[in-house]
């Protein structure tokens, strides 16, 4: 939360402070809905192998911000870039060219086809690319549903699906939009476990959650929106330390 002056509290350090060069660059961002702001001067980072939150009440603008780093959503003034590379006026599919993956809150499944032709229906789009053996490898529920079609998946196995997908695609950065919701609590933690291996393999996330007990157990940094700003960078042993006040301010 902001001081009564609105300036924003930072109380850690992004990788551009640390001398580490980030994967995803957003600068001052701003975006509008018709004549309605719903993001102003938004400015954040990921490193390749981090997860990065965006914590804040429904309407803060958090959706938004995915969507227009995916250029999804082109009313928007400020930067987006990825690797150096500016992609603002780029389309969404130069975008995912570029190694962006998005997973929308939806997961996007093609219900009538099976697990295997949703995997291999996009096209690879970058070197980095997983094989569909390296897939299975990572999500063996996927193999053993390999033949099923979308309609006979769990929301789980739905939401491994769509991040799957975009693997296999080979991008870099998932942005992943509420991958805990709906699901039954075993379910999260499997979608957390999953979201740290990948993690390890030096793929980014930007992760939009209002779970704030799940983004603790799965992020090193956290942006807090309200009203459409960042107000607050939290570090994740921060973050847990206010997680009683979090909670309070979100209404959960």
């Amino acid at each position: 939360m902001s001081d009564d002056t609105g300036t924003t509290t930072v109380t850690t350090d992004s990788p551009v402070a640390q001398g580490r060069s980030p994967m995803l660059e957003v600068s001052d961002l701003s975006a509008w809905y018709g004549e309605a702001r719903v993001l102003t001067d938004v400015s954040i980072d990921v490193a390749p192998g981090e997860v990065v939150t965006l914590v804040g009440r429904n309407g803060a603008g958090k959706t938004t911000l995915l969507r227009s780093v995916m250029g999804l959503h082109r009313q928007i003034e400020g930067a987006v870039g990825l690797d150096g590379q500016d992609l603002t006026r780029r389309s969404p599919d130069a975008r995912a060219r570029a190694g962006i993956g998005w997973v929308p809150d939806d997961r996007g499944i093609y219900a009538s086809l099976s697990v295997a032709e949703n995997l291999l229906l996009p096209p690879v789009v970058h070197e980095d690319a997983w094989s569909i053996e390296k897939v299975y490898d990572f999500f063996p529920v996927l193999h053993e549903r390999r033949d099923f079609p979308g309609t006979r998946l769990s929301g789980g196995e739905q939401q491994m699906l769509a991040m799957a997908r975009v693997l296999r695609m080979g991008s870099r950065l998932l942005l992943l939009d509420e991958p805990s919701e709906g699901l039954a609590p075993v379910i999260v933690q499997r979608i957390g476990e999953i979201i740290r291996e990948i993690k390890q393999q030096g793929v980014g996330v930007l992760l939009v959650e209002q779970n704030v007990t799940f983004a603790a157990t799965v992020a090193d940094r956290h942006y807090l929106l309200a009203q459409g700003a960042v107000v607050e960078h939290l570090g994740n042993e921060e973050f847990r330390s206010r997680r009683s006040e979090l909670l309070t301010y979100l209404g959960m």
